[in-house]
């Protein structure tokens, strides 16, 4: 007897123009939903593409960060299962998506000592962020 039958395991195989339907419903209902409705909330006619990049970067990520009803567990979320880190409200929510700061630059030279940049996501347990800069248009890194 094969091991996926012992375990109960089910495979549902497809080829490569079909789709599974339970998780093509989840990618369709919820992470492109919430891409639609995060970005009718930015107040600008176009997005560039490393936005719409973060955009679905940030949806997935705080996807990630709770437990879902019917997931793998049903307390820790995927984010807690995988990094081995809990989500932590003070380290994760300091910016919400999309606010505008004015980042430090370091130099010496008489150029300007700050620069705007957006808000995308938490990066990781430190308490650093994600920014997108509006002078070079690259995502950048930096501690809170």
């Amino acid at each position: 007897m094969h091991y996926k039958a012992i375990m109960g395991i089910i495979e549902n195989t497809t080829t490569h123009d079909k789709l599974v339907p339970e998780v093509e419903r989840y990618i369709i209902s919820t992470i492109k939903e919430r891409i639609r409705a995060m970005t009718n909330t930015l107040p600008f006619e176009n997005l560039p593409h490393p936005l719409i990049v973060e955009i679905a970067y940030n949806t997935v990520f705080w996807l990630n960060c709770f437990p879902h009803k019917s997931g793998i567990h049903t307390t820790l979320s995927l984010h807690t299962i995988v990094t081995g880190s809990t989500f932590d409200f003070n380290k994760y929510c300091k910016l919400p998506f999309r606010a505008y700061v004015q980042m430090h630059e370091q130099h010496n030279s008489q150029l300007q000592r700050t620069a705007g940049v957006i808000a995308l996501k938490p990066m990781g347990r430190q308490g650093s962020y994600y920014f997108l800069s509006l002078h070079t248009g690259k995502r950048v890194v930096r501690n809170n």
